[in-house]
């Protein structure tokens, strides 16, 4: 464990602060306790003093915050993102309650609990942190330096589309935006032993889309051969038994060649002699993991279900709700043809909500890649800096549209258990990690 200094452990009670409000929130917004998201914004005058002293703020659409770091020059600026917004927890299957942001020694260091750790306060507080820091030292930025923090990315995202609509209106276009995304990984590439800091250039488009049957009920005791149901739940089957096609995109394609430059025995020519082995790649990330499998084709989820009305009656209409993420170089359009084409049932109505299509690929070259790579080599010790699609989605796609450098990443390393618990029980970061996290941002803004 690293040693900490009187600074760290007061870095860390600001963010146990900001953890303990529940910033929960919800799809339908008049169940979202805004009393909560209120209480964060109010609270961060009175932890980061200097910061509110040297930047501008603004609220928009209600609860998402924009700050402006005024720079020493002319040139177009950098975003710094994030979320303070959070999905749903309750104590129930949690070792550590999710709100009370509890700091608990295990055997591999100090662990700080609590929903928000990974998804996305860590880091928004080490943001807040550094920019903090830098403020106090009297830094100004040789370019203006924007934070953008959404308030409802978990859901619709319209805090950064409304930001984005602002920052479009007033004529700024960022050179550089950063938001969360890739992390420092081990374990998921085979034959890499170093750490990889995987970094998101573009991300999967994301739709939803329900399937109806409609017909008529009546008593169960009579049911027909092919019940509503019994019809959706054939659809459901056939469309999982229908994957859709896999392919290397190029950004796949340069996060294997990447990668496989420090990987050892066959794995090293299987990644740098893709001429020869791209097919038995395909087949073999199919295979290998959840994760890598999701890294080559579009994939569909059924999430919800609903059906009947009572247990004694024919349920008139059943519902499935299926998550899409639509793989670059593919379109919502696409999807759901290969979608209808799988069903092989005209009964089965097919109904697009919120399509969101692939985002445009940053390039791997040039003043803002080489920052941030430089950035990551600086902080993490002896790690691979590679490219890659990014599987879920962000509000960075909002700013791809004023933006032609925009990249996904969080400063922290992350196991492939604590990445399980995204979104899930029992969310934690390591202490020494969020702090390496705050030194990420103190450099790259000294940097700016």
């Amino acid at each position: 464990m690293t040693a900490r200094t009187s600074d760290d452990e007061l870095s860390l009670a600001r963010f146990q602060a900001l953890l303990r409000i529940p910033t929960v929130s919800r799809l339908d917004e008049s169940q979202t306790d805004w009393a909560r998201f209120d209480e964060f914004v109010e609270a961060l005058p009175g932890l980061y003093p200097a910061l509110h002293a040297a930047l501008d703020r603004e609220l928009v659409d209600g609860h998402s915050l924009l700050y402006r770091w005024a720079g020493s020059g002319d040139g177009a600026p950098t975003v710094l993102m994030a979320h303070y917004d959070v999905v749903a927890a309750t104590d129930e299957g949690w070792d550590h309650p999710p709100f009370a942001a509890e700091r608990v020694d295990s055997p591999d260091g100090e662990l700080i609990w609590g929903r928000g750790t990974l998804d996305d306060k860590g880091a928004l507080v080490s943001i807040l942190e550094a920019v903090e820091a830098r403020a106090a030292e009297g830094f100004v930025p040789a370019r203006d330096v924007y934070l953008s923090f959404g308030h409802n990315e978990e859901t619709t995202g319209g805090g950064a589309q409304a930001v984005v609509a602002l920052l479009e209106a007033r004529g700024i276009r960022p050179a550089l935006v950063i938001d969360e995304g890739g992390a420092v990984v081990e374990g998921v590439f085979p034959g890499v032993a170093k750490p990889t800091a995987v970094v998101g250039v573009s991300e999967k488009g994301i739709t939803t889309l329900t399937l109806t049957v409609e017909q008529e009920g009546g008593h169960a005791s009579t049911p027909p051969r092919l019940t509503a149901t019994a019809r959706l739940s054939r659809a459901i089957v056939r469309l999982n038994a229908s994957p859709f096609p896999a392919r290397f995109t190029p950004t796949n394609l340069e996060m294997l060649r990447t990668v496989g430059a420090h990987a050892s025995g066959p794995i090293r020519f299987a990644f740098t002699n893709l001429w020869l082995t791209r097919p038995l790649l395909l087949r073999l990330f199919g295979r290998l993991s959840d994760e890598t499998n999701a890294m080559i084709r579009t994939t569909q989820a059924v999430t919800q279900l609903s059906a009947g009305l009572a247990a004694n009656a024919l349920a008139e209409r059943a519902v499935a709700t299926v998550n899409m993420r639509v793989a670059v170089g593919s379109t919502v359009q696409e999807s759901v043809r290969h979608v209808r084409t799988a069903l092989r049932d005209d009964a089965v109505r097919i109904d697009v909500q919120h399509p969101s299509e692939p985002s445009p690929v940053s390039p791997t070259t040039g003043r803002a890649w080489d920052l941030l790579a430089r950035t990551i080599d600086e902080t993490f010790d002896d790690v691979i800096v590679t490219p890659y699609i990014q599987l879920g989605a962000s509000d960075s796609r909002h700013f791809t549209r004023i933006s032609d450098h925009v990249y996904r990443f969080s400063p922290f390393e992350m196991t492939g258990e604590q990445r399980a618990t995204l979104h899930a029980k029992n969310e934690r970061m390591s202490v020494d990690t969020w702090l390496r996290g705050v030194g990420f941002y103190r450099r790259l803004i000294g940097s700016l």
